[in-house]
């Protein structure tokens, strides 16, 4: 999916942040099928972009758009639909369910994709077969964000928004999770977007942007 964003500007926001970023303020162009990555430290709007092109904000000013249609323009309707089945978001807190086990977070997506492994295959690559079973709350956030990668891969989409997704992981688990999310997104032909607070994820990105 394309991206267009054309003087963005969340509100408010202070005026040196937009001096010194490659995207508030700009003319900018995220390609389909790219991978990019968005590097800035807390408090820079990381979250805040990734929200806004999953339709939960829109305090800000300029004009959004993916694949030509005008974000601002979205209906309720709309963006149920792109959300089932066109944009994935792994939230950087997660929002899973303490007292439900792995396997019923992850199932709670009544959508799967008929293209990617199953969620018990998924879990086996990334080491968390054996806590399917067990309640989310007695995961450690290691695991735990494990679960919500696997949960967020699993419906269909074509936009891949993940807020700091290995935060909480070893060099090892990041590497298979990263391996994981990169051939499911080529697979399913999808633009990918992943912030960090600086170190760049062992991910294939085409292009790092700053804000």
């Amino acid at each position: 999916m394309l991206i267009e964003l054309n003087q963005v500007k969340p509100e408010p926001i202070p005026k040196e942040m937009v001096a010194r970023s490659d995207i508030w303020g700009t003319r900018l162009n995220i390609e389909p099928k790219s991978f990019t990555l968005i590097s800035a430290h807390s408090g820079k709007g990381k979250s805040t972009l990734l929200h806004l092109l999953y339709g939960l904000r829109n305090d800000y000013s300029g004009e959004a758009s993916i694949d030509g249609q005008s974000l601002e323009k979205q209906e309720m309707g709309d963006w149920t639909r792109l959300r089932s089945q066109k944009i994935a978001l792994l939230f950087q807190e997660l929002r899973l369910f303490p007292k439900l086990s792995a396997q019923e977070n992850i199932t709670l997506i009544p959508e799967s994709n008929p293209q990617v492994p199953t969620e018990t295959e998924m879990a086996e690559r990334l080491g968390m077969e054996e806590f399917l079973s067990k309640p989310i709350e007695n995961l450690s956030f290691g695991q735990r964000q494990r679960i919500a990668i696997i949960r967020t891969l699993r419906k269909p989409f074509k936009l891949l928004l993940l807020d700091e997704p290995f935060s909480h992981l070893d060099k090892k688990n990041e590497k298979l999770s990263s391996n994981l999310i990169e051939e499911i997104a080529r697979a399913n032909e999808a633009t990918v977007l992943v912030t960090s607070l600086g170190e760049s994820p062992p991910l294939p990105f085409d292009r790092t942007l700053s804000l």
